[in-house]
């Protein structure tokens, strides 16, 4: 079992440049489901997920993997698709499996998913998904744990999600795409990522509108083909690199990503002292004094991420000020607290919400991950602390993270991987 092992103190200076966003990946490697001839998706991250994917795209019959000749290039051809079933050994690694049910059943007529696992973060039912499908025609039922659609030709419809989902609006938008007539969709999610691949859907022929907005409007057509996209950069992974910048009272510069995606992200980071330089492509940070006292409230896009509360936790850990943050997405997404509070982290939970208390210094500790942003936000706080952090089960940051250890030894960090 793999460990990553942190020796604090080190000020972290210059450039790096963030991966491809693998939640962006993910979606549009199930979006290749629907089309003809051969999708080819650049930039893409080489994380656990990712290849988690590619398997499961392999299973369902299609031609799926990175290439020789560019090791972030995938190329996918999914005509061949003879097995619309997706093996719960698969679906159980990552949650995201779940989308390439929407895509199976408006190509194929039938798609049949077991019920995903991924994170342990709270309940994340897929309900949703499943109403949404049901409002453009298809039939749902589980069977000892699969969920079965079906249903061909699917019918535009109305729907409205209950709660905004970031894969359920992705999944049912998939479907509708080559559903005969016109589909509503309302109270969807905003998020960039839900945006990149309607943007996408729409090149390969799709007629979609309203991408960016809480109501998408979409006109069915026949058939989809394929194309070659460079997917963005990962805007959580740009935002985990400059909150790295900040903790060791760095110069951080992040490359490869669309600046805007980070506005709410950026915005937090300034309440707490950062200096930030924002250009279109890049973000630099520059601190120099502990953080100040924040109260920041996760929510949907364009609220801020709860996939960076972790990540911000561990900033504020550190200081003289008192800071709330409260988690509105997720019931079960504290489950670094008491990791960092192993490290002399000064943190009480009260229902939702986690009172962070700065201390004068954290203190290096064996720490484990419990999940993706759970195990950046150890390896942050370990950048600042005293002494040697170890982090175990890293299997988890490699399910969203490519090689970070390397990108944050690149900035001055003293942090190796070991068995």
């Amino acid at each position: 079992m793999e460990r990553i092992v942190v020796r604090g103190g080190a000020r972290l200076e210059g450039e790096v440049r963030a991966s491809g966003s693998k939640n962006s990946a993910l979606a549009l490697l199930a979006a290749s489901l629907l089309a003809e001839g051969t999708t080819v998706l650049r930039n893409v991250p080489r994380v656990r997920d990712v290849f988690a994917m590619l398997d499961l795209l392999r299973a369902l019959g299609a031609r799926a993997d990175f290439t020789a000749e560019d090791p972030h290039c995938v190329r996918i051809q999914a005509d061949g698709v003879g097995e619309p079933e997706a093996p719960y050994e698969l679906v159980r690694k990552m949650r995201a499996s779940f989308m390439v049910l929407g895509p199976l059943l408006a190509r194929f007529g039938v798609g049949r998913v077991s019920e995903p696992g991924g994170c342990a973060i709270g309940v994340r039912p897929v309900d949703q998904h499943l109403k949404g499908l049901e409002a453009l025609g298809a039939k749902v039922q589980l069977d000892h744990g699969t969920i079965e659609a079906s249903g061909a030709p699917l019918t535009g419809g109305r729907f409205r999600f209950d709660r905004v989902t970031v894969n359920g609006t992705q999944n049912v938008m998939m479907a509708a795409t080559l559903a005969e007539g016109e589909s509503v969709l309302e109270n969807c999610a905003r998020e960039p990522e839900v945006v990149e691949l309607a943007d996408v859907l729409n090149r390969m022929g799709a007629e979609i509108r309203g991408a960016g907005s809480a109501s998408l409007q979409i006109t069915g057509v026949s058939s989809l083909r394929g194309l070659t996209h460079a997917i963005s950069g990962d805007r959580i992974e740009a935002g985990t690199l400059l909150v790295a910048g900040m903790i060791t009272k760095g110069e951080v510069r992040v490359t490869g990503l669309d600046s805007s995606h980070l506005d709410n992200i950026l915005d937090k980071l300034r309440e707490t002292g950062a200096e930030l330089r924002v250009d279109y492509d890049a973000v630099t940070v520059f601190c120099n004094e502990a953080s100040k006292a924040l109260q920041v409230r996760t929510a949907p896009y364009p609220g801020f991420p709860t996939d960076m509360q972790a990540q911000l936790m561990a900033l504020l850990c550190v200081g003289s000020a008192s800071s709330v943050v409260t988690e509105t997405v997720f019931e079960n997404r504290f489950m670094h607290v008491p990791e960092l509070v192993r490290m002399g982290a000064d943190i009480s939970l009260d229902g939702r919400s986690a009172h962070v208390h700065g201390v004068t210094k954290l203190l290096g500790a064996p720490v484990m991950a419990t999940d993706l942003r759970a195990s950046a936000s150890l390896l942050l706080a370990g950048l600042a602390a005293q002494g040697e952090t170890v982090v175990s089960r890293v299997y988890h940051i490699d399910r969203g993270y490519e090689r970070i250890e390397e990108k944050l030894r690149s900035l001055g960090a003293e942090i190796r991987r070991e068995d």
